[in-house]
């Protein structure tokens, strides 16, 4: 896979390489501030940068003809609207979290929260202390899931990769639902299954949790393939 990162300096774009290098994937166009290296054609952009550098990635995805990969946090209403003006034409996934655990996470308390509806509800999310944006896409995401107003504590302090603590409590009783991200290869594994999931697309906007489905579907169709033979 030739692939384009823009971010390439950031801690999550230099791990994305480390990563897809590891499958003979190759770099060939190289995005960060004052630096801009193509080698190749790529066959996808991944975005790794900030809500500023969409711009330029919707552009070299044009230039190029590919598809996107959006893991930027912090996006706005704009942002969404130039990646749904790409998808018209062009793939896009776009998630604030490429982490299996988090999809599963996102199941469980939709599956669960009618629930929880008479609870309280707070949520504890924790980042490194370079992380800039409060609260994170990620908590954001999950609110959004749960569909109801609720406190977010925003904690940024060391190099924790990403914690997020969905709290219900009763009079009585406390239930919490926790995702721990261990290390940034949780991410960079979700990202390049994104990365093969778009290149079987020719447009349209997609979540991970599309790409989860896409690879299940798949595995059950190569089961019903082995189950013939």
């Amino acid at each position: 896979m030739k692939y384009g990162i823009v971010g390439s300096k950031g801690k999550m774009g230099r791990e994305i390489m480390e990563y897809f290098s590891s499958f003979g994937d190759e770099c060939v166009v190289e995005k960060d501030v004052d630096h801009f290296v193509e080698r190749d054609v790529p066959q996808l952009i991944i975005d790794f940068s900030s809500p500023q550098g969409l711009k330029e990635s919707v552009e070299l995805c044009r230039k190029y003809n590919c598809g996107l990969i959006v893991g930027t946090t912090g996006l706005t209403d704009e942002s969404f609207r130039l990646l749904g003006e790409l998808s018209k034409t062009l793939p896009v996934v776009q998630s604030y979290n490429f982490s299996s655990g988090m999809s599963i996470m996102k199941e469980i308390l939709k599956a669960f929260r009618e629930q929880f509806k008479d609870w309280d509800c707070a949520m504890i999310e924790i980042h490194h202390s370079q992380k800039k944006d409060a609260p994170s896409g990620t908590a954001k995401m999950l609110k959004e899931v749960i569909q109801r107003d609720l406190s977010i504590s925003s904690i940024r302090v060391g190099g924790i990769f990403g914690e997020h603590t969905v709290i219900f409590s009763n009079a009585g009783e406390v239930v919490e639902i926790s995702h721990r991200a261990l290390s940034r290869r949780a991410f960079s594994i979700g990202v390049r299954r994104a990365a093969l999931f778009l290149l079987t697309k020719e447009k349209g906007f997609f979540t991970y949790e599309d790409v989860l489905k896409g690879v299940d579907k798949a595995a059950e169709e190569l089961r019903g393939i082995s189950e013939l033979l």
